[in-house]
């Protein structure tokens, strides 16, 4: 199967999420239960400043969870995948979308938040790609594992935002499974040797 058509499979299943999403929202609505991490991102929204119209259209702001954008008024807004992946957006991240008088979405990062990095091991779980690092499992979307060409197991550098918590981590690099293997043998030699390239008497002995 192309690359493509995992790209918009994967598109087809975040559009659903988003319904899905949506769905919840309704529920939470009526039962009075919130999800923090949604409400967060909604409080965010409402507080964000309102930029000029720099084209014809509609524009709207709002916050990236990881996969959508959503709005102080609740409602989300699919961004493109291969969009989110090679601008490296972080959840929690300020975004502005312009519909235009023809029908296209323009969206646009307006305020990045703080970043740091993190470096785990890429993993599967319930059908989904997660870094599993510092004890726990962030989702990335799989146009980035696509675009790297990323395999379970690889050593992948993430984005986190920098004093917030998230679920979702933004792929910087991955680094393949056999050079990961290299640098550790490598680390592991040169840890069993002296300053001067001799095995230590420990290793002597055996």
């Amino acid at each position: 199967m192309s690359d493509e058509k995992l790209i918009q499979i994967q598109e087809l299943i975040e559009s659903a999420e988003s319904s899905l999403k949506t769905a919840h929202s309704l529920l939470r609505n009526m039962t009075g239960v919130s999800d923090s991490g949604q409400e967060k991102h909604i409080a965010k929204a409402g507080n964000m400043e309102k930029s000029e119209v720099e084209v014809d259209g509609k524009i709207i702001e709002g916050i990236f969870d990881g996969q959508n954008m959503i709005d102080s008024d609740r409602q989300n807004y699919p961004v493109p995948a291969n969009y989110a992946s090679k601008s490296k957006l972080v959840e929690g991240d300020g975004m502005k979308l312009t519909i235009t008088d023809e029908g296209k979405f323009i969206y646009k990062q307006i305020s990045p938040i703080e970043r740091r990095t993190a470096v785990g091991t890429l993993i599967q779980e319930d059908g989904q790609y997660k870094v599993l690092c510092e004890g726990k499992t962030y989702r990335v979307l799989l146009a980035s594992v696509t675009f790297y060409r990323a395999e379970v197991g690889d050593q992948v550098t993430i984005l986190l935002p920098e004093d917030d918590e998230a679920q979702w981590g933004a792929v910087e690099a991955v680094l393949p499974k056999h050079l990961a293997e290299a640098v550790a043998a490598k680390t592991i030699t040169k840890s069993v040797k002296g300053e001067d390239g001799e095995l230590s008497p420990e290793m002597d002995e055996e």
